[in-house]
C-alpha cells in the first residue's frame, strides 16, 4: 500500500529542520532594485542670432515661438520648425528664406534640414526655388517619404504636391539690389577660367562685407534652432539661403545630416552656421554629438570641433596672413540634461547667440576659439 504523502508548509519545514538540528536556509529581505528616474529637464531653445533678432513684424522670435509651443505640449520637432518660419518669412533677414541673398545668377536657392530625436528620423531639401519656408518641406520629406534629401526641381515639385506655396521669385528689393552691387564688382575679364571666377566672386562678396553692405552672418546666412522639452525630447532644424552669390546648385552643410545638423535623442543636438564646406569636411555636428556621448560638456564639445576644423584648414586661400582660418564658423550645442553652449571660431563678427528659457529670450556671448578677426 502506498504511503500517504503529507504536505508541509514552509514554516513547518523550518521548524522541523531546527528540531532535527538541520540548518535552515537563512532568508533575508532583498531590497528592490533602485529605479533611476531622471529629474524633469528644464525646457530650453538655443539658436543663432537670426532666430532671436528677426520677428517678421510680430511679437515673437523663433526661439520664443518654439519655447512657447514646447511648454504647451507641442512636439519639439513641430515647435522648432514653426519657430524658424518667422525669420524664413522675414524680408529683412537676407540670410535665409524669403529675400535670402541669391546665387550668382540672381536666383534664390534654399536648403534646410530637420531631425527628430524622438522618432529618430530626418528630412532635408537642397537648392529648392520658390519656397519661402524650406524647413516646412524638409519636415514633409521626413514625414511623408522614405528618404532624407530631395533637391532642385524634384524638391520644388514635392513641395507643390504637399500644398506648400511655390512662387516665381523670392527676391526682395533689398536682395536684388545687393546682387546687382555684387555683379558690378566683378570684372568680366575674371571669367577667363573657373578658378579665377570663383576666387573673384568670393573676393567681391567679402569686400561687400568689409564695406558694411552685408553683415558677416548674412554672407554665410543660416539659422539653426535646437530645443529640448521637460520630458527630455530633443529636435533641431537648420535653414539657409547658403553662401551669397554662390555657383547655382551649390549646396553647403545645412541640409546634410552630421554637418549642418545632427540630433541623437539619447544624447543631444548640434547645429551650425558659417562656412559650410569647412563644416562638411569635418562632419562637425555629428562629431560634437559623439563628444557629448563621451560625457563632454556642450562648450567643450563645440570647441573640440573648432580645433579640428582649424587643424584641417590647410589651403592658402582659406588662411589669413597669420595662417589661421579666414572664415567664420559657429556651433550651437544642447545635451540631454538641457545644458547648452554657443561657440565660434572667432571673437569678432557674430558674437552672440539666442537662448530662450523660462526666464525669457536673451542673447548670450559666444565662446570664441580665436581672438581677433578672420580678415
Amino acid at each position: 500500500m502506498a504511503r500517504k504523502l503529507n504536505k508541509i508548509n514552509r514554516r513547518e519545514f523550518v521548524k522541523t529542520g531546527l528540531a532535527l538540528g538541520v540548518a535552515a536556509p537563512v532568508v533575508s529581505a532583498v531590497p528592490a532594485p533602485t529605479m533611476i528616474v531622471p529629474a524633469e529637464v528644464k525646457p530650453v531653445v538655443v539658436s543663432d542670432i537670426s532666430s532671436i533678432r528677426f520677428k517678421n513684424g510680430g511679437e515673437m522670435s523663433a526661439v520664443e515661438k518654439a519655447f512657447d509651443l514646447i511648454t504647451k505640449g507641442v512636439p519639439v520637432i513641430d515647435a522648432v520648425v514653426e519657430g524658424v518660419q518667422i525669420p524664413e518669412n522675414d524680408p529683412e533677414e537676407s540670410g535665409i528664406g524669403y529675400g535670402g541673398l541669391p546665387n550668382a545668377e540672381g536666383v534664390v536657392q534654399l536648403d534646410s534640414c530637420c531631425m527628430d530625436g524622438v522618432t529618430k528620423r530626418a528630412g532635408g531639401v537642397a537648392a529648392i526655388e520658390g519656397v519661402r519656408t524650406p524647413s516646412v518641406v524638409a519636415k514633409a520629406v521626413m514625414e511623408n517619404t522614405d528618404h532624407h534629401l530631395l533637391v532642385g526641381d524634384g524638391a520644388q515639385s514635392f513641395a507643390r504636391q504637399m500644398g506648400v506655396p511655390v512662387e516665381p521669385d523670392l527676391n526682395t528689393e533689398k536682395s536684388r539690389r545687393l546682387w546687382l552691387e555684387w555683379k558690378r564688382r566683378i570684372d568680366p575679364e575674371h571669367y577667363l577660367d573657373p578658378k579665377t571666377r570663383a576666387d573673384e566672386s568670393y573676393r567681391a562678396g567679402l569686400t561687400m562685407v568689409a564695406d558694411g553692405l552685408i553683415s558677416e552672418d548674412h554672407f554665410w546666412g543660416t539659422t539653426n534652432c535646437d530645443a529640448i522639452n521637460s520630458a527630455g525630447e530633443i529636435a533641431g532644424v537648420t535653414t539657409t539661403s547658403g553662401l551669397s552669390f554662390k555657383i547655382p546648385g551649390r549646396t553647403g552643410d545645412s541640409p546634410i545630416l552630421g554637418a549642418g545638423l545632427y540630433v541623437d535623442g539619447d544624447v543631444g543636438a548640434a547645429g551650425s552656421t558659417g562656412r559650410g564646406e569647412a563644416n562638411l569636411y569635418n562632419l562637425c555636428s555629428f562629431f560634437i554629438v559623439e563628444k557629448l556621448r563621451e560625457g563632454m560638456h556642450p562648450k567643450d564639445a563645440g570647441m573640440e570641433a573648432l580645433r579640428r576644423v582649424q587643424a584641417n584648414t590647410v589651403e592658402k586661400r582659406l588662411l589669413n596672413d597669420r595662417g589661421l582660418p579666414a572664415f567664420g564658423l559657429r556651433f550651437f550645442v544642447l545635451n540631454k540634461k538641457g545644458e547648452y553652449a554657443g561657440v565660434s571660431m572667432w571673437a569678432s563678427g557674430e558674437t552672440t547667440y539666442g537662448v530662450c528659457t523660462e526666464n525669457g529670450a536673451e542673447e548670450m556671448p559666444l565662446e570664441a576659439l580665436l581672438d581677433g578677426s578672420p580678415f
